[in-house]
């Protein structure tokens, strides 16, 4: 390989890292190259203060950065070498990744990474169109993968649980002004310039109930801002599914993050969408009892809804000077 080849590898990885999921669109990353080396490492300044203590969120987005960097070096034909949690003293740094050993890059790789910018997360309803059982199948051989565990919940009383769970937690959340403070903090008005947050169109202007009610983030608190979603069409659960771990450590996080963005590029390239709900899992009481009950006492990383939207959505993502150090 020449060191031209590899330096292409490493700019186009880092370019399609930035369009990594996390919450709030927060893009808690910041990057470095040395010597033909990408280092990952965790924006401890754009970590949630309140909903997101440990830093579990932060890591998971970190760990979907990581994943994405991987499919992009594996598109231009380039075997990336990885190290997660190199250097215990270094506790922000979570990941290094530099190019490897030349392959092919298959048609399953290509088609991963053609969704990288065309990816969007929902923030309402769905259409009431199924999604092949095929797909979901494929999703959860995606997540294990990277070391994960993708659930779909098929109980409807399960289905009741875990909605009521994410009820309680933002009916709890809603009642603490830092909570809301925190979430409008990334809520973008219309006509924005920001390159990080929620776009205004990106999320509902009132609240689109589904059955049984999954609630949205309250990005419009206090304000008219926001989309004006179709309730007529996009009022589908979609299919609830679950994300696991069998432990809690950085690792294991870094891990859920992975298989997060496996699963949601696989999900995009057959037309189907993913609305996060982690207002449960940011509450410990809430995240143990969906351990112990639901989740056969591994840990409840992520729970999200996956179904069919129409909708086209606008996302923003840092420039590279940005997320540069």
């Amino acid at each position: 390989m020449t060191i031209l080849s590899a330096k292409h590898a490493i700019d186009t990885a880092v370019e399609a890292a930035r369009w990594a999921p996390s919450i709030h669109n927060a893009q808690p990353w910041a990057f470095s190259i040395s010597e033909q080396e990408i280092s990952l490492r965790a924006d401890t300044d754009r970590k949630l203060r309140v909903s997101d203590v440990a830093g579990r969120e932060l890591v998971i987005g970190c760990g979907a950065a990581l994943f994405t960097m991987r499919t992009a070096m594996r598109c231009e034909g380039i075997e990336p070498i990885v190290r997660t949690l190199p250097d215990p003293d270094r506790p922000s740094l979570l990941a290094t990744l530099r190019p490897g050993a030349r392959m092919d890059a298959d048609e399953s790789i290509r088609t991963l990474g053609a969704q990288i910018e065309r990816r969007r997360t929902h923030r309402a309803g769905f259409a009431d169109v199924p999604v092949p059982d095929r797909l979901i199948e494929r999703l959860i051989r995606a997540a294990a993968e990277e070391g994960a565990t993708l659930t779909p919940v098929r109980s409807p009383e399960a289905v009741r649980v875990i909605a009521a769970l994410t009820q309680a937690a933002q009916g709890i959340q809603a009642q603490d002004r830092r909570f809301s403070l925190e979430v409008i903090r990334w809520a973008q008005p219309p006509g924005s310039l920001r390159k990080d947050g929620v776009p205004a169109e990106g999320y509902p202007r009132q609240t689109v109930r589904t059955d049984p009610d999954f609630p949205q983030r309250d990005y419009s608190w206090r304000h008219d801002w926001g989309s004006q979603a179709d309730q007529r069409t996009a009022t589908s659960v979609g299919i609830v599914a679950l994300l696991t771990t069998p432990g809690d450590s950085r690792q294991e996080w870094i891990d859920t993050g992975q298989a997060l963005q496996h699963v949601l590029l696989h999900a995009a390239a057959h037309g189907v969408s993913a609305a996060f709900h982690t207002q449960a899992l940011e509450m410990c009481l809430l995240r143990e009892l969906l351990r112990r009950e639901l989740c056969s006492d591994e840990y409840p990383q992520m729970v999200m809804r996956l179904g069919i939207t129409f909708d086209e959505k606008s996302s923003v993502r840092r420039s590279l000077s940005e997320v540069m150090d």
